[in-house]
């Protein structure tokens, strides 16, 4: 490996994909009782996880600090490896803020070595797909300030798109009022959310019905994705396969040859979007 790549629990890769990538925890508390979430989503309980939610269990997150930081990267730098970190948006998170001090620390400690933090403007596989990327860059040789470019540049194209089955779970996190949340719920209202170019989580669509929300997404999948070969999609659900699976019926209605991969939702961020959270998440043209 050209240089060490870091990612955190809230990436929500599977285990093979991790090749090259080193996870850090994410931590949460279940009810008040304090919990570490080391993203290992292959053995992660997502239906008892959601369905706790669902009889309302209160999950509260953290965000990374930087004491994380500086315990888990020093001793790659001690190595004489150079550290790229994918960290979650910094519009919905102080994780990012919390990396570059540490970063920022570092490299006046280790002055002849490389740390960048990769604003993925995303979460979940936003900035899964990101640190696949990183990997790849490592990997092949690539040097970490070439690599730091690359990935800058493709945080543009990393494109978000999901609905949720339930607004409250945002209104608690300030996404929407509860009025709006009130009135979706009755009207069975369901918006369709991505993340911006200032990674904030925005509203560009409502319908009215899951199956209307699921065929937005893939419109917007139309519209968004690249003309190539095989492209690689991520789709995550809350504690829903049906309906993560009849989304990548229809995504396939539109590239056949597409390498679809459909993966629960982590816990981290899952908590602020809720059961039935559906996402699809690839490279595209624009947000």
């Amino acid at each position: 490996m050209a240089f060490a790549v870091f990612a955190d629990g809230s990436a929500n890769l599977p285990k093979k994909f991790l090749d090259g990538i080193s996870l850090l925890p994410c931590s949460f508390s279940v009810n008040g009782k304090e919990e570490a979430y080391a993203g290992d989503i292959d053995r992660f309980d997502a239906h008892a996880y959601y369905e706790s939610l669902r009889h309302g269990t209160i999950v509260r997150t953290s965000l990374l600090n930087t004491q994380l930081f500086l315990s888990q990267f020093m001793p790659k730098l001690k190595q004489g490896l150079d550290v790229i970190y994918i960290s979650m948006s910094s519009g919905i998170s102080g994780t990012y803020h919390a990396a570059t001090v540490a970063a920022q620390e570092l490299m006046e400690q280790f002055r002849s070595r490389f740390v960048h933090i990769v604003d993925s403007k995303g979460c979940g596989f936003g900035n899964g797909l990101l640190a696949i990327r990183a990997a790849q860059l490592s990997r092949e040789g690539m040097d970490a300030k070439a690599a730091a470019r690359v990935l800058d540049e493709d945080v543009p194209h990393t494109c978000q798109y999901f609905t949720v089955d339930d607004l409250n779970y945002l209104k608690k996190t300030g996404r929407v009022n509860g009025v709006t949340a009130a009135m979706a719920t009755v009207l069975n209202i369901k918006p369709i959310l991505y993340g911006n170019k200032e990674g904030h989580i925005v509203s560009c669509g409502k319908v009215r019905g899951r199956r209307k929300a699921i065929e937005s997404l893939v419109q917007k999948y139309r519209e968004k994705r690249l003309e190539v070969p095989s492209p690689t999609v991520f789709i995550s659900h809350g504690d829903c396969l049906d309906d993560a699976e009849t989304l990548a019926e229809l995504v396939r209605g539109v590239t056949p040859d597409a390498n679809i991969q459909i993966c629960q939702h982590e816990p981290f961020s899952g908590a602020h979007v809720g059961p039935g959270m559906l996402g699809l998440f690839f490279h595209g043209k624009e947000r």
